[in-house]
């Protein structure tokens, strides 16, 4: 028997387009660290309600994409340079190991598609627009890391990538790049020599170095 009006299916759909809005956001840098947001402030940005916003927000939270207080108090996360290290340190050892993984798919087409996504990135830094900075790089290494065929490790990844979002947005404004850095070129090169120790090397420089400069 079919069931009518079934309304716990449209908030389910609505919290989870919320969700999946919100987390994109916040990877991206589009919020400041520490900003505050509040229930009835994601529910009106967003056009749902307030069940979808507390279900997002505090499926969020526990992903560490977001912070809540004692009081209740939601933000987006401010990173101590200890916590910043400690992501850094992660980073350093996951993803060199993703890309060792994909190496060995690692066929033309996807590395025509890596120099494409690479050409967008070095736009983004032309243009000085960090939000597509962001999106292009997390995108070129996504896209890479797809190939490892390691979901777990890729999850772990994207969680640490959401925490440092909005950091990584206010690194960008200070850095005031004009040019790409050289790494994700190395990276490219290294695959198509099938360089395992350089991709690698390619990798780890490339995922720390920026984080060097907010612990710098």
């Amino acid at each position: 028997m079919l069931l009518q009006n079934r309304p716990t299916d449209s908030v389910s759909a609505a919290h989870d387009r919320l969700y999946r809005a919100l987390r994109t956001q916040v990877m991206h840098g589009e919020l400041a660290p520490g900003q505050p947001l509040t229930l009835r402030g994601v529910a009106k940005s967003f056009g749902v309600s307030m069940t979808p916003a507390r279900e997002a927000v505090r499926r969020l939270v526990a992903e560490g994409a977001l912070s809540m207080s004692a009081s209740g108090r939601v933000a987006t996360p401010e990173l101590s340079n200890e916590r910043l290290e400690e992501m850094a340190a992660i980073r350093a050892l996951l993803e060199p190991e993703l890309a060792s993984r994909a190496l060995p798919r690692a066929h033309f087409a996807l590395i025509e598609r890596l120099q494409t996504i690479n050409t967008a990135n070095a736009e983004a830094v032309a243009k000085q627009d960090a939000v597509a900075y962001i999106r292009t790089n997390l995108e070129f290494h996504r896209t890479l890391y797809l190939r490892a065929q390691a979901p777990a490790m890729l999850a772990i990844a994207e969680t640490v990538w959401l925490q440092l979002g909005p950091t990584m947005r206010a690194l960008y404004g200070r850095l005031r790049r004009n040019e790409p850095p050289p790494h994700h070129r190395m990276i490219i090169a290294a695959l198509k020599a099938g360089d395992e120790p350089g991709l690698r090397l390619a990798v780890r420089a490339d995922v720390t170095q920026g984080l060097r400069h907010l612990l710098g």
